[in-house]
């Protein structure tokens, strides 16, 4: 199996098995590479629909140089706190970025939500972002505004700073799973309109009821399990039997 960056030729390769809907795990195979290496290449570079061989290769060209120049200026430059490995770093946080975009987010959300979760304070203004990303600020504007319509960012107000602080915490993912819910209850409510519509008793109008009902129940399900997740999650966990102080022998008589 070779090793390596992908060829130029290879990704060539890639663009014509997407073309022709070929299945990652075949491109893989015709390419004698692992599919998670074609899975986030693919990702990576705009997806399935938007891979371009080309501007794919050039894209992995300008990372490359932009991490040789990182390295050419010193271990110091990368503000690695804690003593994290820069190159380590920047790995996990490409492969947080494709499995974010597997999920449906765009490359550019993909890439701000990383950056604020991989933060230690979880928190970002957008000139920071800016500087983080090495993009322009209308593309973080742009990916901020979705992920804010999706509630899996927080917008803040840094008073002593004047300008917004973009937030991630653990509170954004119940509200995110409880958005999703809601959306199930909407196409719960036009399912059963359309079985309405179409007259009881109908083949069509039994398709859009059982719809509604599974629909429904998923969204009851996900509701009651977020609520419960998030209780458990913010109970402090009780002492164990080893943390309890011992009983003497004369208190457990007294207490028979």
């Amino acid at each position: 199996m070779p090793g390596g960056r992908l060829t130029q030729q290879e990704r060539q390769q890639i663009a014509r098995g997407l073309a022709d809907s070929l299945p990652y795990a075949e491109i893989a195979r015709r390419l004698d590479r692992p599919t998670s290496t074609v899975t986030r290449e693919v990702m990576r570079n705009g997806g399935p629909a938007a891979y371009r061989a080309d501007l794919a290769h050039r894209a992995t060209e300008h990372r490359a140089h932009r991490r040789r120049t990182n390295a050419a200026r010193g271990p110091g430059s990368a503000h690695q706190p804690d003593g994290r490995d820069t190159e380590a770093v920047a790995a996990y946080e490409e492969a947080f970025t494709t499995v974010l975009m597997t999920s449906g987010l765009n490359r550019m959300a993909a890439r701000v939500l990383t950056c604020l979760y991989t933060t230690d304070a979880g928190s970002l203004t957008a000139s920071e972002l800016v500087q983080r990303l090495q993009v322009s600020p209308a593309s973080v504007s742009k990916a901020i505004t979705f992920l804010e319509a999706q509630s899996l960012v927080r917008r803040e107000r840094d008073e002593h700073r004047r300008r917004d602080r973009y937030v991630v915490d653990d509170d954004l993912f119940y509200q995110a799973t409880i958005a999703s819910a809601r959306a199930n209850d909407q196409l719960v409510e036009t399912a059963r309109r359309g079985a309405a519509v179409l007259g009881s008793g109908t083949p069509a109008a039994a398709r859009l009821e059982n719809i509604a009902r599974f629909l429904d129940f998923i969204s009851e399900s996900i509701t009651r399990a977020a609520e419960q997740a998030r209780e458990v999650l913010r109970t402090a966990p009780a002492p164990s039997p080893a943390d309890a102080p011992a009983t003497r022998p004369d208190q457990r008589n007294q207490t028979d």
